[in-house]
């Protein structure tokens, strides 16, 4: 009897060793929610190498001058009389801008025209004297040289007389004036500063490395802290030729049209040049790149394993980076969790978490504020 109930215990004993085995497998089997599995690889995102415009730039900074400057400054002394501008206002080519008086050199300008009048007729009587043999030649000629100096002497005072209006040399917009009528001013004396503007020139510097980049009608996208959502395009008319000693800097200048008058000389620009534009570059995220000594890596996906691929980059912009050799456009990459790849390694694709689902039904009327 006691040999039957020992049978029994050890039945029971296996039979229950079994069903524990058989039990731990199972659970061991199947993972738990959100576990990976056992023979899962390295999991990472991925992306697609691009095709896209790419530019090669050169960034300075310069100042605006106007395209014409001039202080406007009489040639002889002499009293205003009519001031013909306002401060401010644009004047043509060619009109007044202030008038000198002019009564005395009108009363020299007429006594000078009758003395000439006068020296005329003595030469016109002196050379038919002479043809009668009744004067000798040496009184002609100091009838004719009595009449150059005469007609000398009236081009001087037309001179001065013409002198005594100034005009505008240029189209421009005058400044502000330092004189008032009926003052009396000197040669050379400042009244006012007149400035064209309706086309301004830029001056920049770029260093002589770029040399070989640059050529005259190049275009030029100008910025100014004045209007910082706007950009201002010009062209390179004119390149130094000399490069500076000392700080190895070539000068450059570009002409900026500027309708409105809006930008101003002096202003503080900064100044991008386009050297070349790349239309079908190959562009792959900067994230992607992995450094390896020297070179730069990135891992392309290929049949569920890391491939690794070396490449050699060209410009770089926020964010992307162009690649001269070693990919193809279409091609899926890692773009994150590469740090822990090597060679052939098996991956898994992760993708971001979907945005929550909002709640079904009908969406809340949105309040509006009446205008």
């Amino acid at each position: 009897m006691r040999r039957l109930a020992l049978l029994l215990l050890a039945v029971a004993v296996l039979g229950g060793a079994g069903l524990y085995w058989k039990f731990f497998r199972t659970s061991a089997a199947v993972p738990q929610a959100g576990a990976p599995a056992k023979n899962a690889g390295v999991p990472v995102k991925v992306g697609t190498v691009r095709t896209g415009e790419i530019s090669e730039e050169i960034s300075a900074v310069g100042s605006l001058i106007a395209n014409e400057s001039v202080m406007i400054r009489p040639e002889r002394d002499g009293r205003i009389t009519i001031i013909h501008f306002s401060e401010g206002q644009l004047v043509r080519k060619g009109e007044p801008l202030v008038s000198l008086d002019t009564a005395e050199i009108r009363a020299q300008h007429t006594a000078a025209a009758s003395e000439l009048s006068l020296n005329r007729s003595r030469f016109r009587r002196a050379g038919e004297l002479f043809e009668k043999k009744f004067i000798s030649a040496q009184a002609l000629d100091d009838a004719r040289e009595a009449l150059n100096q005469s007609e000398a002497r009236q081009a001087e005072i037309r001179a001065r007389l013409d002198k005594s209006t100034i005009v505008a040399p240029f189209e421009g917009v005058a400044g502000l004036r330092q004189v008032s009528p009926g003052a009396y001013v000197k040669a050379g004396q400042d009244i006012a500063r007149l400035e064209g503007i309706g086309t301004l020139k830029l001056d920049f510097r770029v260093p002589e490395v770029y040399l070989g980049r640059l050529k005259p009608k190049q275009e030029a996208v100008v910025r100014v802290d004045a209007f910082p959502d706007e950009m201002f395009r010009g062209e390179i008319y004119a390149i130094e030729p000399a490069v500076d000693e000392q700080t190895r800097t070539l000068l450059l200048r570009a002409r900026i049209p500027n309708p409105g008058a809006r930008l101003k000389p002096g202003m503080f620009s900064r100044v991008v040049l386009v050297t070349d534009t790349r239309e079908n570059a190959i562009i792959i995220p900067e994230q992607a790149l992995v450094p390896q000594g020297k070179d730069r890596i990135v891992y392309r996906l290929v049949d569920g394993k890391a491939v690794m691929a070396k490449v050699e980059l060209g410009l770089r912009r926020t964010g992307e980076v162009e690649v001269r050799q070693g990919l193809s456009a279409g091609e899926t990459i890692i773009v994150d969790g590469q740090l822990r790849l090597r060679d052939g390694v098996p991956v898994t694709v992760i993708n971001d978490k979907p945005a929550p689902e909002t709640a079904k039904g009908p969406a809340p009327a949105q309040k509006t504020k009446p205008n």
